[in-house]
This record gives C-alpha cells, structure tokens and sequence, in this order.
C-alpha cells in the first residue's frame, strides 16, 4: 500500500465510509484502490448519502475486474435499504427498532420479490424515519424495543434523556398505523 494512502487506512477487514461524520469522501476509485491493495479489506460499511450511484459504481467496477469483490453493508438506520439492496449492497449493518424488518427486506430482495420488499419497507419507513432523529432517535428505538419484550427498560444513560409524553404518543401512533400493515408492531 503506498505510504499516502496507509496513513489514512488502518489495517483492518472493512472500511467504513460515512462522510457525514468524518466529513471524508470515498469516491469509488478510491474504495477500488483500497481493495486492490490490502487483501485484507473484505467489506464496506456503506453510510454515503446520497449513495446509491456509489454502490453501482463498485458493483460496475467489480463486474469489469478493476476491483475484488468486496461485501457492502448498509446503514443510516436502514433509510434506503430497499434500493440499496437492489443496487448490490449484501445486507444492513445499522440499527432499527424492528430489526427482524431489515432482515425481511435482504431476504425478500435476495428472493426476487421486489414489490414485497418495498410494500414491506414502505411501511416502516415513517418510524424509520422518526427514528434517526438525532438526539432522541436511540431512546425511539429503546422505547419500542422495550413495547416488544426485548429490552426491560428503555432508560438511556445519563446525559440521554428519554422520550417526551407527546413524542411518546407519537411512537405509539406511529406503531398503530405500522400495524395495520405489519402485526410484529400489533403491541
């Protein structure tokens, strides 16, 4: 690897390229460079915004022998996940209050059911969308995970706060709505 680019790279399996924190843009040369030259590099976690072209361009490089294959992950809160996969992206590495709902989406797409898929999707997304909220998003998603049974508490740590009464009634709402197109939310 030449010396410019090692000090910016660690030596590790996957990249990750989220530009909206790091304030760092991975064009897909760049990606293909690094895979071309640490072996060791097998996946990207893929949070670009917009990224839909990016992850074409990789598959496209790949398809063309100018890259090796390399496993995309996906993430921003899974906002985008039903045309990522369709793009080639391999799965979703991010977090949502139905995780069981993304996992649906990659095997739907993997399947071929492609309208299945974005209905399914379609559904979630308002409290998809609810979720990534800054600040608040992380006590959304404890607060339905604890409606489901999975968490005993939706308590955050101190200097999180939890969820308003009104944005409560808003996830409530919220879950009301998505149960009529998805019983996991039926809670």
């Amino acid at each position: 690897m030449s010396r410019r680019l090692a000090h910016r790279v660690p030596n590790v399996p996957g990249q990750y390229n989220y530009p909206l924190t790091f304030d760092v843009q991975m064009a897909p040369g760049v990606i293909a460079r690094i895979a071309r030259e640490t072996p060791g590099a097998v996946m990207l976690k893929h949070e670009d915004w917009p990224g839909l072209d990016k992850i074409t361009a990789l598959r496209g490089l790949e398809a063309k022998g100018e890259m090796p294959r390399l496993s995309i992950l996906t993430g921003n809160g899974g906002l985008f996940l039903d045309y990522e996969m369709e793009r080639g992206a391999d799965g979703a590495m991010t977090g949502y209050c139905f995780p069981d709902l993304l996992v649906d989406v990659v095997r739907m797409s993997r399947a071929g059911e492609r309208e299945a898929a974005h209905d399914l999707f379609d559904a979630h997304l308002p409290l998809i969308r609810y979720e990534q909220q800054p600040g608040v998003g992380l006590a959304v998603r404890k607060h339905v995970l604890q409606r489901r049974g999975i968490l005993a508490h939706d308590a955050q740590r101190t200097p999180a706060r939890g969820l308003s009464a009104t944005a409560r009634a808003e996830v409530d709402h919220l879950l009301e709505r998505l149960a009529r197109h998805d019983a996991r939310a039926a809670l």
